[in-house]
């Protein structure tokens, strides 16, 4: 329980200086707007709504900063590189990327919703000011743009009685490029559900890359100048401590009190977004220059169940265990790129993924290797990037739970181990190797039936048999194969996979599995790597917790989710 605690509160206290530092920002720059001399004549007319769009608006210069840096692929795994010695509470934290992409999105969406409406009460205060005729502060100096032709005359940007907010927010560049920015983050935040992601993929991903809209009315929304203050020349010359209360006499050349001058705000965003749009360009460079070296594809596949294996070559190319890659398909799409766990292992002179149809672009690219097209069709990679499953070496005992297509990235991880034991890699440091592959259907148990098959028998002629324990489990079956396994029981091999463990009908029962190796291994830090559902990670991360010794020289069990 001790490193679930220390990695836990890790987490914690990184989001917790985040979210300091948004409610730090957001305090000062209230409070300046709130108090500021300059923005003395400002408040006359908008009151505290003034503040509240100013505060946001830097909340959302300094999110906007950060939402970019999270889905830079190449920046991560050059950090989870560079982070190989550190501890693994810090190199965990690089894990969560997605999750702080997501939170910095819905930071995003809170301080839009409050700049908006609080430019909503400016606009209208803005409008009631203009038209009033009482002869107040507020109307006074929302009619100075009428008076003289100078730039620094007016304050209101509604330049007369009859211009509507409508009009002001269509035709100027902060309002235009504002409507612009809302419409595309409802865009992206919409599509970005779930539900939205699993069954229409291409939508979210189209529509996420609207974030080039984003970038560009932010980086030109504070161009137009808008909101205004008074300039420090005209505060020196005339306060408005001393000057506000005596407005009816700024005309009059006897008084001492002079009209006050003003000026908008200089565009600030981008000195905030500057740099990580920067980075995000390299990368995006990066990732098309490697897109463009040629790959040869060495052998096509079809497995069971609508899986399709590709295995390639290309030059230069070096991966780890349990690394991914994103791959493009021109004949089905120019743009679309989408990711998958190599399952070959780093000793092999082929790199190679399983894909499985779930979806359009899935769907399209088995059936255009299925057609058996000729040339093959061109084929487009860009990676490989880390994942936590680099790791997996580095603990004494590994928990490797995969569901269905899941296994994938175990599959190059138990191949390394196949090569390791082939070569006597005395720098192995792990001990055992407990694997799980939980599938709906019997068909896919045939993906990677032969890597199975190998290891058993590697196992045997090294008389190691008790390094690899693995259980396979079907969650979905009739009462035929039910019948036909239990009148085959006592044959030496699985009636359903041909493997000498047989197949376990149901899911596993956590609670015993992490009980077991608990006991087995008592003073071991545990692995526990899965590549697959939420629901499964729920159950496993609390086992984890639960299972975790509190004396640190016990036990430990560690959680690490497949994220990409």
């Amino acid at each position: 329980m001790g490193h679930w605690v220390v990695n836990h509160w890790f987490s914690v206290l990184f989001l917790a200086v985040w979210l300091g530092l948004n409610v730090f920002l957001f305090v000062d720059a209230f409070l300046k707007y709130e108090k500021a001399d300059k923005y003395y004549y400002t408040r006359a007319i908008l009151g505290s709504a003034l503040a509240w769009a100013r505060a946001s608006a830097l909340c959302l210069n300094f999110n906007s900063m950060l939402i970019l840096l999270p889905v830079c692929r190449n920046l991560l795994s050059f950090l989870r590189g560079t982070c190989s010695f550190c501890s693994r509470t810090l190199r965990k934290q690089l894990d969560h990327n997605l999750t702080f992409h997501k939170l910095v999105a819905y930071m995003i969406c809170l301080h839009t919703a409050i700049h908006i409406i609080a430019h909503l009460f400016n606009f209208d205060r803005y409008s009631r000011s203009r038209q009033a005729t009482d002869g107040s502060l507020a109307s006074i100096l929302s009619s100075l743009s009428h008076h003289e032709k100078e730039e620094g005359s007016w304050l209101n940007p509604i330049q007369s009685p009859n211009m509507t907010v409508e009009y002001v927010t269509f035709t100027s560049i902060a309002g235009l490029t504002g409507v612009i920015m809302t419409i595309t983050l409802i865009l992206m935040v919409t599509s970005a559900t779930e539900s939205i992601r699993r069954s229409y993929f291409e939508v979210f991903w189209y529509t996420h890359h609207f974030f080039i809209f984003y970038i560009l009315g932010l980086l030109i929304h504070g161009i137009g100048g808008i909101v205004r203050g008074q300039t420090e020349e005209s505060i020196d010359e005339s306060h408005p401590h001393k000057c506000a209360e005596s407005f009816e006499k700024w005309d009059d050349g006897d008084s001492h009190c002079k009209r006050p001058q003003f000026a908008g705000h200089s565009p600030e965003s981008w000195k905030w977004i500057l740099a990580p749009v920067i980075l995000y360009i390299f990368e995006r460079i990066l990732r098309f220059y490697r897109s463009q070296q040629k790959i040869v594809i060495t052998k096509v596949v079809m497995h069971p169940s609508k899986v399709l294996e590709l295995q390639m070559n290309k030059r230069g190319f070096s991966m780890e265990v349990g690394q991914y890659i994103f791959v493009n398909c021109p004949l089905i799409s120019l743009l679309e790129w989408h990711p998958f766990t190599l399952t070959s292992a780093p000793e092999e002179d082929f790199f190679s993924v399983h894909i499985r149809a779930a979806g359009d672009w899935t769907e399209n690219l088995i059936k255009v290797f299925e057609q058996q097209y000729s040339p093959i069709p061109r084929i487009e990679v860009d990676g490989p990037f880390g994942t936590v499953s680099e790791d997996v070496f580095q603990y004494e005992v590994a928990m490797l739970v995969g569901a269905g297509i899941g296994v994938t990235p175990f599959a190059s991880i138990l191949k390394s181990i196949w090569y390791k034991f082939q070569r006597a890699d005395q720098n192995l440091k792990t001990q055992k190797i407990y694997f799980y592959w939980i599938c709906r259907e019997t068909g896919a148990f045939s993906w990677f039936n032969d890597l199975l098959t190998s290891l058993e028998q590697e196992m045997e002629e090294l008389g190691n048999v008790g390094f690899l324990n693995y259980r396979l489990f079907l969650t979905e079956w009739d009462n035929n194969i039910v019948g036909h396994a239990a009148l085959n029981f006592d044959k030496a091999t699985d009636i359903l996979t041909g493997l000498k463990q047989k197949t376990c009908f149901g899911r596993p029962m956590w609670d015993n599995e992490f009980s077991t190796i608990a006991t087995s291994h008592p003073k071991s830090v545990v692995g526990v790597f899965l590549c697959g559902p939420r629901t499964l990670a729920k159950s496993l991360r609390k086992c984890c917790h639960r299972y975790s010794s509190l004396d640190p020289r016990k036990v430990q069990f560690y959680f690490n989710k497949e994220n990409f």
